[in-house]
């Protein structure tokens, strides 16, 4: 199974007025380690995007464990659970000082950006991901 971690920083602008990161911007840092997960694997978004391969998310769940704070220093862990066919499936978990904060699910299809319509995982990404699985 394919994983990537990173570090996020939360900034004091991410916050709320209790001082913890306000629930949106969860979804920002899901949209940060997936970009970060997905260039590790050598594509970037941008070349994706350049071939004609857009990859808009279509769900997202997230829970809600232990609210973080200005200035924590965040590890988000980032999974491909399965090799994707015509979705990709990223399980997301932050964590404060090795305990667990928040748990997410993020789905994304894959679109032409010509037509608009869905198809199936590029090749690129098969390639890349296929030795993270076993046959």
């Amino acid at each position: 199974m394919f994983s990537h971690e990173m570090d996020i920083r939360v900034r004091y602008g991410e916050t709320d007025q209790m001082g913890l990161v306000y629930y949106g911007n969860y979804c920002l840092y899901y949209e940060v380690a997936r970009v970060e997960a997905i260039r590790s694997l050598g594509i970037t978004y941008r070349s994706l995007e350049e071939s004609g391969i857009l990859m808009p998310v279509v769900r997202v769940e997230s829970k809600y464990i232990h609210g973080a704070q200005y200035d924590d220093l965040i590890r988000v862990r980032s999974t491909v659970p399965e090799l994707p066919d015509r979705f990709i499936t990223f399980r997301v978990e932050m964590f404060r000082d090795q305990q667990i904060i928040h748990q997410a699910k993020v789905v994304l299809c894959f679109r032409d950006a010509v037509s608009g319509k869905r198809m199936r995982t590029p090749p690129t990404i098969i390639d890349k991901l296929a030795p993270y699985y076993s046959p």
